[in-house]
């Protein structure tokens, strides 16, 4: 593999190591980051987190076969009470946290905290939805971990469909802003041996070699905006050779739609609407981009006699 400088963000790209034939996945987000936080003002302990969050949706979802949306969900009883992202086999991607301004204020005065400060106690989802007329998949896993990618590993732990490893990391702006956001992720998976391939000791050892190699990757390889992925994985396996697939690109865009939120106040009780009419108006925020869907009398009026 060519390790030709080119410093391409939002995309997921696949990749093999040939002497084992491991699978695996490295990603970068940049801009993607930038429009999918610059909605909130997420204090930086949470907007590290969802950074981290979309990398690993992004990521995971790419071991599955889908048409649709995955989604990766962590709900707790901590300062962060919800955190969400998903993404369409698209690539279209969106985030976002709900948490206790006061309790991540008292937590930001000291150093990074850990999931279970963050979190407190919970569990992490991961579900595929792929429409109204197929079988909504959904794995429920504890939160254990100090780190998200511990947890994605717990997940991992109790799944015998995958044996997976994950390494994340985000970095903030270093002006503090908006502008500058960076995100990277690595995964590895062992696929099946079956009697054709190598003996399960050298599979066992060839496994045990790429995490090694992978364990070396730091978080500033992972963010740089100066080093490729196909650079990074070059330093990480060129000596089993690696060889690299066509990438996913990614892209921010929130799925919420006026239509949409026709549809489920056209579901809700006429009283319930009237008790959401603020100065004669039903005012709709989308979590996830903060758009604003106004209706007036009028219109509310027309959706009770739909």
């Amino acid at each position: 593999m060519s390790a030709i400088p080119d410093i391409a963000d939002d995309r997921v790209l696949p990749f093999q190591i040939e002497a084992s034939a491991l699978r695996g996945r490295i990603l970068r987000m940049g801009p993607l980051l930038d429009e999918v936080l610059r909605h909130h003002a997420y204090p930086k302990p949470v907007a590290e987190r969802l950074a981290e969050m979309l990398a690993l949706a992004a990521l995971l979802s790419g071991a599955l076969k889908f048409e649709g949306v995955f989604t990766l969900q962590i709900k707790g009883d901590g300062p962060v009470k919800l955190m969400v992202a998903d993404v369409t086999s698209a690539g279209h991607m969106r985030g976002y946290a709900q948490f206790d301004a006061g309790a991540v204020a008292a937590l930001a005065s000291g150093p990074t905290p850990s999931v279970p400060k963050l979190f407190g106690a919970g569990y992490l989802a991961l579900t595929v939805d792929q429409g109204v007329h197929t079988e909504r998949y959904q794995g429920i896993v504890e939160l254990t971990g100090s780190t998200l990618a511990e947890c994605v590993h717990g997940y991992f732990r109790q799944s015998e469909q995958l044996e997976a490893a994950v390494m994340v990391a985000a970095r903030a702006p270093a002006d503090g802003g908006n502008q500058g956001w960076r995100a990277g992720a690595l995964m590895l998976q062992r696929l099946p041996t079956s009697g054709t391939e190598m003996a399960l000791d050298d599979a066992d050892e060839a496994w045990r070699r790429a995490l090694i190699l992978m364990s070396s990757c730091s978080p500033a390889e992972l963010t740089s905006t100066a080093l490729a992925s196909e650079d990074v994985l070059f330093r990480l396996f060129h000596e089993d050779g690696v060889r690299v697939f066509r990438d996913h690109p990614l892209e921010a865009r929130c799925r919420c739609s006026r239509e949409r939120v026709v549809r489920v106040l056209e579901a809700l009780p006429r009283q319930d609407l009237d008790e959401m009419k603020v100065e004669g108006e039903v005012v709709v925020t989308c979590e996830f981009c903060s758009r604003v869907y106004r209706f007036d009398d009028t219109e509310i009026a027309a959706l009770i006699k739909g």
